[in-house]
Protein backbone atom coordinates (compact mmCIF):
# COMPACT_ATOMS: atom_id res chain seq x y z
CA UNK A 1 0.00 0.00 0.00
CA UNK A 2 2.81 2.38 -0.89
CA UNK A 3 0.65 5.10 -2.51
CA UNK A 4 -2.09 4.88 0.09
CA UNK A 5 0.47 5.04 2.88
CA UNK A 6 1.87 8.23 1.33
CA UNK A 7 -1.60 9.77 1.09
CA UNK A 8 -2.22 8.89 4.73
CA UNK A 9 1.21 10.10 5.87
CA UNK A 10 0.69 13.51 4.31
CA UNK A 11 -2.80 13.67 5.78
CA UNK A 12 -1.47 13.01 9.28
CA UNK A 13 1.14 15.72 8.75
CA UNK A 14 -1.56 18.19 7.67
CA UNK A 15 -0.17 18.52 4.16
CA UNK A 16 -2.82 19.22 1.54
CA UNK A 17 -2.64 17.20 -1.68
CA UNK A 18 -3.82 17.76 -5.25
CA UNK A 19 -4.89 15.22 -7.86
CA UNK A 20 -5.45 16.22 -11.48
CA UNK A 21 -8.27 14.17 -13.00
CA UNK A 22 -7.92 13.33 -16.68
CA UNK A 23 -10.73 11.89 -18.78
CA UNK A 24 -9.06 10.22 -21.82
CA UNK A 25 -12.19 10.86 -23.90
CA UNK A 26 -12.04 14.64 -23.48
CA UNK A 27 -8.52 15.36 -24.69
CA UNK A 28 -5.58 13.95 -26.66
CA UNK A 29 -1.86 13.29 -26.46
CA UNK A 30 -0.77 16.94 -26.81
CA UNK A 31 -3.05 17.98 -23.99
CA UNK A 32 -1.88 15.10 -21.77
CA UNK A 33 1.75 16.04 -22.38
CA UNK A 34 1.08 19.67 -21.48
CA UNK A 35 -0.87 18.76 -18.34
CA UNK A 36 1.83 16.28 -17.29
CA UNK A 37 4.63 18.80 -17.77
CA UNK A 38 2.88 21.56 -15.82
CA UNK A 39 1.87 19.09 -13.09
CA UNK A 40 5.47 17.98 -12.63
CA UNK A 41 6.66 21.57 -12.42
CA UNK A 42 3.90 22.66 -10.02
CA UNK A 43 4.18 19.75 -7.60
CA UNK A 44 0.94 17.90 -8.30
CA UNK A 45 0.72 14.79 -6.12
CA UNK A 46 -1.31 12.36 -8.25
CA UNK A 47 -3.02 11.82 -11.57
CA UNK A 48 -6.50 10.31 -11.47
CA UNK A 49 -7.51 8.79 -14.83
CA UNK A 50 -11.02 7.78 -15.82
CA UNK A 51 -14.49 8.97 -16.71
CA UNK A 52 -18.14 8.05 -16.50
CA UNK A 53 -17.98 6.52 -20.00
CA UNK A 54 -14.91 5.91 -22.15
CA UNK A 55 -15.58 5.27 -25.85
CA UNK A 56 -12.29 6.03 -27.60
CA UNK A 57 -10.04 3.30 -26.15
CA UNK A 58 -7.31 5.78 -25.18
CA UNK A 59 -6.87 4.73 -21.57
CA UNK A 60 -3.54 2.92 -21.99
CA UNK A 61 -2.15 5.62 -24.27
CA UNK A 62 -3.07 8.34 -21.77
CA UNK A 63 -1.47 6.51 -18.85
CA UNK A 64 1.70 5.84 -20.84
CA UNK A 65 2.16 9.52 -21.71
CA UNK A 66 1.56 10.60 -18.11
CA UNK A 67 4.10 8.13 -16.76
CA UNK A 68 6.71 9.09 -19.35
CA UNK A 69 6.59 12.68 -18.08
CA UNK A 70 7.83 11.89 -14.58
CA UNK A 71 7.16 10.05 -11.38
CA UNK A 72 3.72 11.33 -10.38
CA UNK A 73 1.64 8.23 -9.45
CA UNK A 74 -1.16 7.39 -11.87
CA UNK A 75 -4.30 6.15 -10.12
CA UNK A 76 -7.30 4.71 -11.96
CA UNK A 77 -10.61 6.39 -11.11
CA UNK A 78 -12.86 3.96 -12.98
CA UNK A 79 -16.40 4.65 -14.10
CA UNK A 80 -16.94 0.94 -14.74
CA UNK A 81 -15.15 -2.42 -14.76
CA UNK A 82 -13.87 -1.89 -18.31
CA UNK A 83 -11.71 1.03 -17.19
CA UNK A 84 -8.80 -1.02 -15.93
CA UNK A 85 -5.20 -0.97 -17.05
CA UNK A 86 -2.12 -2.69 -15.68
CA UNK A 87 -0.08 0.32 -16.85
CA UNK A 88 -1.36 2.41 -13.92
CA UNK A 89 0.14 2.36 -10.43
CA UNK A 90 -3.03 1.98 -8.39
CA UNK A 91 -6.80 1.91 -8.59
CA UNK A 92 -9.50 3.44 -6.43
CA UNK A 93 -11.78 0.47 -5.82
CA UNK A 94 -14.93 2.55 -5.53
CA UNK A 95 -17.92 1.47 -3.48
CA UNK A 96 -20.79 3.91 -4.04
CA UNK A 97 -21.86 4.11 -0.40
CA UNK A 98 -24.15 7.11 -0.96
CA UNK A 99 -26.46 5.08 -3.21
CA UNK A 100 -28.52 1.93 -2.96
CA UNK A 101 -27.49 0.36 -6.25
CA UNK A 102 -26.07 -3.04 -5.33
CA UNK A 103 -24.08 -3.23 -8.56
CA UNK A 104 -22.09 -0.16 -7.51
CA UNK A 105 -21.70 -1.38 -3.94
CA UNK A 106 -20.38 -4.89 -4.68
CA UNK A 107 -21.66 -6.35 -7.96
CA UNK A 108 -19.08 -4.88 -10.33
CA UNK A 109 -16.31 -5.48 -7.80
CA UNK A 110 -16.97 -9.23 -8.03
CA UNK A 111 -16.46 -9.07 -11.79
CA UNK A 112 -13.25 -7.02 -11.47
CA UNK A 113 -11.71 -8.98 -8.59
CA UNK A 114 -9.96 -11.76 -10.60
CA UNK A 115 -8.28 -9.23 -12.90
CA UNK A 116 -7.22 -7.03 -10.02
CA UNK A 117 -5.87 -10.01 -8.09
CA UNK A 118 -3.57 -10.89 -10.98
CA UNK A 119 -2.49 -7.32 -11.66
CA UNK A 120 0.28 -5.37 -9.94
CA UNK A 121 -2.09 -2.51 -9.22
CA UNK A 122 -2.22 -1.19 -5.68
CA UNK A 123 -5.83 -1.52 -4.55
CA UNK A 124 -7.20 1.41 -2.54
CA UNK A 125 -10.70 0.62 -1.16
CA UNK A 126 -12.64 3.87 -1.41
CA UNK A 127 -16.04 4.93 -0.10
CA UNK A 128 -17.48 7.05 -2.91
CA UNK A 129 -20.17 9.57 -1.97
CA UNK A 130 -22.08 11.56 -4.57
CA UNK A 131 -23.31 14.93 -3.31
CA UNK A 132 -26.06 16.92 -5.06
CA UNK A 133 -24.50 19.76 -7.05
CA UNK A 134 -27.36 21.81 -8.48
CA UNK A 135 -27.96 19.77 -11.61
CA UNK A 136 -27.83 16.13 -12.78
CA UNK A 137 -24.34 14.85 -13.56
CA UNK A 138 -23.06 12.02 -15.74
CA UNK A 139 -21.98 9.96 -12.76
CA UNK A 140 -25.42 10.06 -11.11
CA UNK A 141 -27.03 9.01 -14.39
CA UNK A 142 -24.52 6.23 -15.13
CA UNK A 143 -24.61 4.90 -11.57
CA UNK A 144 -28.42 4.94 -11.44
CA UNK A 145 -28.33 6.43 -7.97
CA UNK A 146 -29.47 9.60 -6.24
CA UNK A 147 -26.86 11.87 -4.67
CA UNK A 148 -26.98 12.95 -1.03
CA UNK A 149 -28.83 16.30 -0.82
CA UNK A 150 -26.38 19.17 -0.51
CA UNK A 151 -27.97 20.43 2.71
CA UNK A 152 -28.16 17.08 4.51
CA UNK A 153 -24.90 17.16 6.44
CA UNK A 154 -26.14 14.53 8.88
CA UNK A 155 -26.66 11.97 6.11
CA UNK A 156 -23.18 12.65 4.73
CA UNK A 157 -21.62 12.34 8.19
CA UNK A 158 -23.29 9.00 8.96
CA UNK A 159 -22.52 7.64 5.49
CA UNK A 160 -18.83 8.52 5.81
CA UNK A 161 -18.65 7.02 9.30
CA UNK A 162 -20.22 3.78 8.05
CA UNK A 163 -17.71 3.61 5.20
CA UNK A 164 -14.79 3.91 7.59
CA UNK A 165 -16.31 1.32 9.94
CA UNK A 166 -16.60 -1.07 6.99
CA UNK A 167 -12.83 -0.81 6.53
CA UNK A 168 -12.66 1.51 3.51
CA UNK A 169 -9.37 3.42 3.35
CA UNK A 170 -10.54 6.69 1.74
CA UNK A 171 -13.76 8.67 1.70
CA UNK A 172 -14.28 10.49 -1.60
CA UNK A 173 -17.01 13.13 -1.62
CA UNK A 174 -17.77 14.15 -5.21
CA UNK A 175 -20.19 16.67 -6.67
CA UNK A 176 -19.55 15.07 -10.07
CA UNK A 177 -18.04 16.17 -13.36
CA UNK A 178 -19.50 19.44 -14.56
CA UNK A 179 -21.05 20.17 -11.16
CA UNK A 180 -22.84 23.49 -10.90
CA UNK A 181 -21.93 23.88 -7.22
CA UNK A 182 -19.12 22.54 -5.09
CA UNK A 183 -19.74 20.63 -1.88
CA UNK A 184 -20.40 23.05 0.97
CA UNK A 185 -17.62 23.90 3.37
CA UNK A 186 -19.86 23.06 6.32
CA UNK A 187 -20.48 19.52 5.02
CA UNK A 188 -16.77 18.98 4.36
CA UNK A 189 -15.84 20.26 7.82
CA UNK A 190 -18.38 18.15 9.67
CA UNK A 191 -17.57 14.97 7.74
CA UNK A 192 -13.83 15.48 8.28
CA UNK A 193 -14.34 15.85 12.04
CA UNK A 194 -15.79 12.34 12.23
CA UNK A 195 -13.09 10.56 10.22
CA UNK A 196 -9.72 9.02 11.00
CA UNK A 197 -8.97 8.30 7.34
CA UNK A 198 -8.15 10.73 4.48
CA UNK A 199 -10.98 12.75 2.95
CA UNK A 200 -10.96 13.35 -0.82
CA UNK A 201 -13.16 16.09 -2.32
CA UNK A 202 -13.89 16.87 -5.96
CA UNK A 203 -16.43 18.31 -8.35
CA UNK A 204 -17.01 21.88 -9.51
CA UNK A 205 -13.67 23.25 -8.29
CA UNK A 206 -12.72 25.84 -10.90
CA UNK A 207 -10.65 28.47 -9.10
CA UNK A 208 -7.64 28.60 -6.74
CA UNK A 209 -9.82 30.45 -4.22
CA UNK A 210 -12.36 27.64 -4.13
CA UNK A 211 -9.61 25.02 -3.82
CA UNK A 212 -8.17 26.94 -0.87
CA UNK A 213 -11.57 27.16 0.83
CA UNK A 214 -12.19 23.43 0.42
CA UNK A 215 -8.72 22.59 1.75
CA UNK A 216 -9.25 24.80 4.80
CA UNK A 217 -12.66 23.21 5.40
CA UNK A 218 -10.98 19.83 5.84
CA UNK A 219 -10.32 18.15 2.49
CA UNK A 220 -7.01 16.28 2.59
CA UNK A 221 -6.86 15.57 -1.15
CA UNK A 222 -8.52 17.86 -3.70
CA UNK A 223 -9.43 16.59 -7.16
CA UNK A 224 -9.73 18.96 -10.12
CA UNK A 225 -10.57 17.90 -13.66
CA UNK A 226 -12.65 19.96 -16.10
CA UNK A 227 -11.07 23.28 -15.21
CA UNK A 228 -7.53 22.06 -15.89
CA UNK A 229 -8.50 20.43 -19.19
CA UNK A 230 -9.46 23.82 -20.63
CA UNK A 231 -6.73 25.74 -18.82
CA UNK A 232 -3.74 23.55 -17.83
CA UNK A 233 -1.82 26.54 -16.43
CA UNK A 234 -4.44 26.67 -13.66
CA UNK A 235 -2.64 23.69 -12.08
CA UNK A 236 0.17 25.97 -10.88
CA UNK A 237 -2.29 28.30 -9.20
CA UNK A 238 -4.17 25.44 -7.58
CA UNK A 239 -1.01 23.94 -6.10
CA UNK A 240 -0.01 27.34 -4.74
CA UNK A 241 -3.50 27.98 -3.34
CA UNK A 242 -3.49 24.86 -1.17
CA UNK A 243 -0.02 25.55 0.13
CA UNK A 244 2.13 23.28 -1.97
Amino acid sequence: MQIYNEINRRTVQGKKQLAVLIDPDKSGSKSWEEIAGISMEAGTDYFFVGGSLLVNNKLDECITILKQAGDIPVILFPGNTLQMSAKADAILLLSLISGRNAEMLIGRHVIAAPYLKLSNLEIIPTGYMLIESGRPTAVSYMSNSDPIPSDKNDIAICTAMAGEMLGLKLIFMDAGSGALNTISESMIKQVKQTLNIPLVVGGGIRTPEKASEIAKAGADLIVVGNATESNPSLIRELCHAIGK
